[in-house]
């Protein structure tokens, strides 16, 4: 394929990736919508991750509505709840239940929170309305107590509440600790980043995740820290965050992925302590009536306590998801896009939706191995369009650029060799130099004879028929024969063999054209004899010989695909001298040269090629054997080689 039609494709291939890349730094919505349900997609190819028997969940389930009666229960049953739990030794104890409405036993409840110990009460903050700030210890102390880098919040302001629900006294101040449980689902309602800190008052409270786990790894307050705008660290685990202190929520599975224990089996003493022994308990809703049902990238309607689960499990997992920033994605959108274009470039229409076919399944392929193995987020919308972008725009940049340039050979060469090679020539250009190439060539001269004569003894239009007649039929044997038809030249005819397409039969193919052509002559002229006619006759030179072949005329008037040079000359020479020798058929030595090696392939049998003479035509000074060709009385026979006779050279003047 031609080396500067494949560039220009490469460079549109670019062009698209360019403009991809200006999508991602524009954060395009489409494709931002897209990438978030291709990471559900990987959610879903990855499956279900083995969970940490350490993290169960105590249900508020169907099964104990029907037991202890309709939600909301009387404090005192979450007081026996959590006396339960802590008399099984239960690591850590956190509720996803608002507890921000007085009710008469909540004496008892805190005291039961008191006794435990290890009790996590949530609160919600409030991003509307007025600030309502509100300084309570108990409150403060659950706070991240260690900030890093807290220049990067004047660029990246972190999540900031105007307001806060609280559990009520004596609720509050009895537990443990607090953490806050707001959610913030993306734009399509699917719950995928987990806030790990939100902003209050000049402080910043974490999540009942994080917290929890906290908790259950005895790791202390003081050891809690946010370094702004990229990670919150436990202990010595480092959890990625984005700019505003979210991380996203690794979902381990569907749900019911964490083991269920239904609340009132807990109360009748149904469950034994071993399953709640040294591990952190999330008390929360999963009846469906209740309502606090999220849509995660496993399912439509999970119950958010399954999402704490999962964010708690995943930091004592250390399991996070991390996303590539954008300097890595934009290094795979350009070596995908590249490699892309390249390929595309050299490739057809049919090679290029097998091509692009396979780089989308490479690319999503390679996306949900990161994601499954090593939990990296890498960005697949932005390098899966531009992998179609690039091969629509090759695809239509063919149709609407190249297509004008098969038009060009069409047109040019339509009138000059068949159908098949022409659409040959489409779907290969570089097959046709249009820029002009010295090549070998077998070049075919006809001519009638006496034609002028003909002409003055004939009225025009019977002069005309009988030319007609005569080209359409050479014209015919022609193109069966494979021949360039260069021209028409009043009653002559110039072909040649070997130009635009090349092959190495060109001798061969313009010596059985030319005997294809004089035995069509003689059925002519039976017929011109039957009906009354003149009988024309005519004269065929082939010459083979290195010619200059291109595509000659003035640019942009007129040009013409055609053959120049001394060997052509030549061929005309020859044709001419038919008459002098009494030969229908006159070739050169150069073409008796280039017809050996189908002559010793048996390729050219039944025919007699007798050497003439040794001439020196008009306008050269090198002499020139010709030779006549004519067909054998029996077709199958060996050809008939006669060699020219021992003379001097005989020169010609005639023209």
């Amino acid at each position: 394929m031609d080396r500067k039609l494949i560039f220009r494709r490469v460079l549109v291939g670019v062009a698209a990736t360019v403009l991809s890349t200006l999508l991602l730094l524009l954060q395009f919505p489409p494709f931002e919508t897209l990438e978030v349900k291709l990471l559900d997609l990987r959610f879903k190819l990855r499956g279900s991750l083995s969970t940490p028997d350490k993290v169960v969940i105590a249900a508020i389930d169907e099964h104990s509505i029907k037991e202890l009666g309709r939600w909301p229960w009387d404090r005192s049953v979450l007081a026996r709840l959590v006396d339960k739990l802590a008399a099984a030794n239960a690591g850590v104890i956190a509720f996803d239940i608002i507890l921000s409405e007085p009710e008469r036993n909540d004496p008892v409840l805190a005291k039961s929170l008191q006794q435990a110990g290890n009790v996590i009460l949530p609160i919600v903050f409030d991003f509307s309305g007025k600030d309502n700030p509100i300084a309570d210890p108990s409150l403060q102390a659950t706070a991240f107590q260690l900030l890093s880098n807290e220049q990067n919040f004047s660029r990246f302001p972190p999540i900031e509440a105007r307001g806060i629900l609280l559990p009520v006294q004596p609720l509050r101040s009895s537990a443990m600790s607090m953490a806050h449980i707001n959610m913030f689902p993306d734009a399509d309602g699917t719950l995928r980043w987990e806030p790990l800190a939100i902003l209050y008052n000049s402080m910043l409270y974490p999540c009942l995740g994080l917290q929890s786990a906290a908790a259950y790894l005895g790791i202390p307050a003081d050891r809690l820290a946010v370094n702004a705008a990229e990670s919150v660290q436990i202990g010595k685990t480092v959890i990625p965050t984005d700019q505003w202190g979210r991380t996203i929520i690794n979902y381990y599975g569907p749900d019911r992925t964490f083991r269920h224990i239904s609340i009132s089996d807990i109360l009748d003493g149904k469950i034994a302590p071993s399953l709640l022994e040294d591990r952190i308990v999330l008390v929360g809703a999963t009846a469906v009536g209740i309502y606090d049902l999220r849509v995660t990238p496993y399912a439509a309607a999970m119950p958010g306590i399954e999402k704490h689960a999962s964010v708690i499990a995943s930091i004592l997992d250390k399991r996070f998801v991390t996303k590539t920033g954008s300097p890595a994605n934009i290094a795979i959108l350009w070596v995908s896009g590249l490699l892309l274009s390249i390929l595309v470039a050299r490739s057809k229409l049919v090679g290029d939706v097998f091509i692009t076919a396979a780089a989308l399944a490479l690319l999503g392929g390679t996306g949900v191995l990161l994601f499954s193995r090593w939990g990296i987020w890498v960005n697949l919308a932005y390098p899966l369009n531009n992998a179609i972008f690039i091969t629509v725009a090759v695809t239509a940049y063919n149709y609407a650029v190249e297509e004008r340039h098969a038009r060009k050979i069409r047109a040019m060469f339509s009138s000059y060799v068949t159908q098949t090679i022409v659409n040959e020539l489409i779907k290969n250009p570089e097959m046709a130099k249009l820029g002009g190439e010295k090549r070998e060539i077998t070049v075919l001269f006809s001519d009638i004879k006496d034609f002028t004569t003909f002409s003055e003894h004939h009225t025009p239009e019977e002069v005309v028929g009988l030319l007609n007649e005569y080209l359409t039929a050479m014209t015919e044997i022609i193109l069966e024969h494979e021949g360039t038809l260069d021209k028409f030249i009043g009653d002559a005819i110039v072909v040649f063999w070997n130009a635009p397409i090349k092959t190495a039969r060109h001798a061969e193919l313009a010596v059985k054209c030319a005997l294809a052509m004089q035995k069509r002559v003689a059925v002519l002229q039976n017929n011109w004899r039957s009906e009354g006619k003149p009988v024309l006759e005519a004269g065929i030179g082939i010459n083979t010989g290195a010619v200059v072949v291109g595509n000659i005329g003035a640019e942009g008037k007129k040009m013409e695909y055609t053959v120049i040079g001394d060997q052509v000359n030549l061929g005309s020479r020859v044709e001419s001298q038919t008459r002098k020798f009494a030969a229908p058929i006159l070739i050169t030595d150069g073409t008796l040269k280039a017809l050996l090696p189908a002559i010793e392939a048996g390729a050219m049998n039944g025919i007699i090629i007798q050497g003439l003479a040794n001439v020196i035509v008009k306008g050269r000074q090198a002499p020139v054997e010709l030779h006549s060709v004519a067909l054998l009385a029996e077709p199958g026979l060996p050809p008939v080689i006669i060699p020219c006779p021992e003379m001097e050279p005989l020169q010609l003047t005639e023209k």
